[in-house]
């Protein structure tokens, strides 16, 4: 007899579920003390939408369903892609590891795909410190979750689900062990290709936008690199809230996609890019920068922001922004941020705020997911060399078979 959930516009509720049974198997994922049980609510609609979860049995029709006992056996090992040293794409290691015990508060994901982005080259590189060797890669997939510690409800076997964690939640191998806190239902409207390749970098574009840049209608904004993965997101999104939109990329093939997202002025990034946006703001300059390229791009940004205007830096596809002299910013009164997702979504509230617009735009068809290429695990170096080439438009994503 199924029981069903509807989350509609008027009553949105959290979801209590029955606590998930322990699983008896060779391997013991749920062996810690009793906790005090975890309830999470997960992705809520807005009032437009609405939608249905079931935890049923097969007989269900109308939904989606969740079966408690179909789900295969934990083994022992998984699959995964690591470093054991920092360097290029071949320190990228294809092995077998133990799957993670579960802690207190946490999950266990079974990935079905995993985002690749360009957070990850950097803690490859050594850009980033490493937090411990070897280190499993990525930061970010979809999957089902296949176990839950005892401390958690909310999450059944089977439930689809999308993440964003770091070392040691890391996301190319085939199981992650993931704060629930952490882990966001994904709607029967997405797929688990879709919900991979919007997480991570959906959410950064969002927050950007929303609390680094606070774009309002009518304000002129520039994005670089607009044909990539956060630009063409960018590009979607800021035509959503009414921005006027500069892009600017290295090939004319890029320019007409960011045109083809929405961009209102296309500029090429090989061209003297201070003086054509002087021409196209009327002297204006930019309200809002969002920089995913970096040292390449940073002076010219200083120049081309405009008075009071917040020139968002968060990337470094063309190397890290060398120290700055704070007395730059003062003439304009610009404001300089360096944002991280993270810390716009640290807290549940807000990370289920923000996911649920994240998914409505895309549900809504305000934003397409663009994905450039699907690898399989053993080939995340190609991946990164693909990545790294600033040759790709779109999202790259790992298939974890």
């Amino acid at each position: 007899m199924s029981r069903s959930i509807a989350i509609a516009s008027r009553s949105l509720q959290r979801l209590t579920a029955r606590p998930i049974a322990r699983q008896a198997a060779s391997r013991q994922f749920l062996g810690a003390a009793p906790h005090r049980r975890l309830h999470l609510p997960l992705y809520r609609p807005s009032p437009s939408l609405s939608l249905s979860l079931s935890h049923s049995t097969p007989s269900s029709s109308s939904t989606r369903s969740f079966s408690t006992t179909k789900m295969a056996p934990v083994p022992a090992t998984m699959k995964a892609v690591q470093i054991s040293k920092i360097g290029g794409p071949e320190v990228l290691e294809y092995t077998e590891i133990p799957v993670p015990a579960l802690g207190a508060g946490q999950v266990l994901v079974r990935n079905r795909f995993a985002g690749i982005n360009y957070i990850d080259t950097y803690f490859r590189s050594g850009l980033y410190p490493a937090p411990s060797m070897p280190l499993v890669m990525g930061r970010e997939a979809s999957g089902e979750v296949v176990a839950a510690h005892a401390s958690v409800s909310g999450f059944a076997p089977g439930t689809r689900v999308a993440y964003m964690a770091g070392a040691p939640s890391a996301a190319y191998a085939e199981f992650t062990a993931v704060d629930a806190a952490k882990v966001i239902a994904i709607p029967d409207q997405l797929s688990s290709e879709e919900a991979a390749a919007i997480f991570l970098q959906g959410l950064t574009a969002w927050t950007f936008i929303r609390e680094a840049g606070e774009v309002k209608a009518g304000q002129w904004t520039l994005v670089h690199a607009a044909a990539g993965g956060v630009g063409t997101l960018l590009v979607q999104m800021l035509k959503s809230v009414g921005a006027k939109i500069i892009a600017t990329a290295s090939t004319d093939e890029k320019l007409a996609l960011a045109k083809g997202y929405g961009a209102d002025y296309l500029v090429n990034s090989n061209d003297d890019i201070v003086s054509k946006v002087k021409e196209i703001t009327g002297g204006h300059g930019v309200d809002a920068i969002f920089d995913g390229v970096g040292k390449a791009t940073f002076d010219a940004d200083l120049q081309m922001i405009a008075l009071k205007g917040h020139l968002i830096s968060f990337g470094n596809a063309s190397g890290a922004v060398p120290p700055v002299n704070i007395l730059q910013l003062g003439p304009k009164n610009v404001k300089l941020m360096r944002p991280i997702v993270n810390g716009y979504v640290s807290e549940r509230a807000d990370l289920e705020k923000y996911t649920s617009e994240l998914f409505d735009l895309v549900i809504s068809k305000k934003v397409e997911v663009k994905i450039h290429n699907i690898y399989s695990l053993k080939d995340a170096a190609q991946a990164h060399i693909d990545l790294e080439s600033r040759g790709t438009t779109g999202k790259l994503l790992l298939k974890i078979e």
